[in-house]
Parts: C-alpha cells; sequence; structure tokens
C-alpha cells in the first residue's frame, strides 16, 4: 500500500457537490492499494500513520501525533498514487490493485486506522469522482510505502 499523509489544518471530500467527509486539524490520507498487498501491510501502514508525530508540541517540535493534538483522520482512496509513468507520457495503473482485491484491503485499512488511532474516519467513497479540498499545514507532506517501509 501507499499513503500521502498531510498534516492539515482542514480538509474535505466531496462528491456530487455534497460534502462526504470533513475534518478540522488532523491528517489527510490519501491511500492507494497496490496488486498483491495483504492484510499486514494494511495494518502496519495504519499502526505508522497513527503513531506520526509530527504536529508540534509547545517548543514548536514535531513531537505530537494526531491523537495528542485531538485532530481528526480524513481517508480517500486514490489508486493513482500507483501509477507508473516510466514509459511515455500516459501513465500506466497496472500495479494497481482492482476493485475486489483492493476494496478489502482498503476497508481493513479504515478499520485498522480507526482501531490504532482510536480516531472516527471520515473518508470519501471508494472509486467515486471525488474533489478533495485541504488546507496543508507547514505544508508538511509525507509518502509512506508498506514495501519500502518507510
Amino acid at each position: 500500500m501507499r499513503a500521502v499523509v498531510q498534516r492539515v489544518s482542514r480538509a474535505a471530500v466531496r462528491i456530487r457537490g455534497e460534502i462526504r467527509g470533513a475534518i478540522g486539524s488532523g491528517l489527510l490520507v490519501l491511500a492507494g492499494v497496490e496488486t498483491g498487498d495483504t492484510p499486514e501491510a494494511a495494518d502496519w501502514l495504519a499502526a505508522k500513520i497513527a503513531r506520526l508525530r509530527i504536529f508540534s508540541d509547545d517548543a514548536g517540535l514535531m513531537n505530537r501525533s494526531v491523537q495528542e493534538i485531538g485532530g481528526g483522520l480524513l481517508v480517500v482512496s486514490q489508486f493513482t498514487l500507483l501509477a507508473s509513468s516510466r514509459k511515455g507520457n500516459r501513465p500506466s495503473f497496472d500495479r494497481a490493485a482492482r476493485p475486489p482485491e483492493a476494496i478489502p484491503l482498503y476497508e481493513q485499512f479504515l478499520r485498522d486506522l480507526a482501531r490504532h488511532s482510536g480516531i472516527p474516519i471520515a473518508t470519501g467513497e471508494f472509486g467515486a469522482d471525488m474533489q478533495v479540498e485541504l488546507v496543508n499545514d507547514g505544508p508538511v507532506t509525507l509518502l509512506i510505502d508498506t514495501r519500502l517501509r518507510e
């Protein structure tokens, strides 16, 4: 699995013009499932994100997690994170898992993230055409890949 994690002061996802999920200060997570990903990968990624210390403490150092600041979590599925632009100018999405494989792992990731963080998870809708609005705080943006464990 691959995730782009952004520290935000606010974020929302809209589907057909209506807000589906929204948070104030917290983390926006764009998550993609790769062919061959496992439930263990989903759990590892969820635990890593829940424990990330990327919010400022009283000394201005990135030392607090999303739970410690009372923040929110918004997760949006995004298969394009698995794109390859190695050949030509049109990206290939061959590495992205197809819905029958991706949906159960994405849903497992949501459950794991809620369990590890103790925070209700706001979401978009898997496979929907969505518009994501965010104010990146910092900016702080991390790329986490379960296959690289970083």
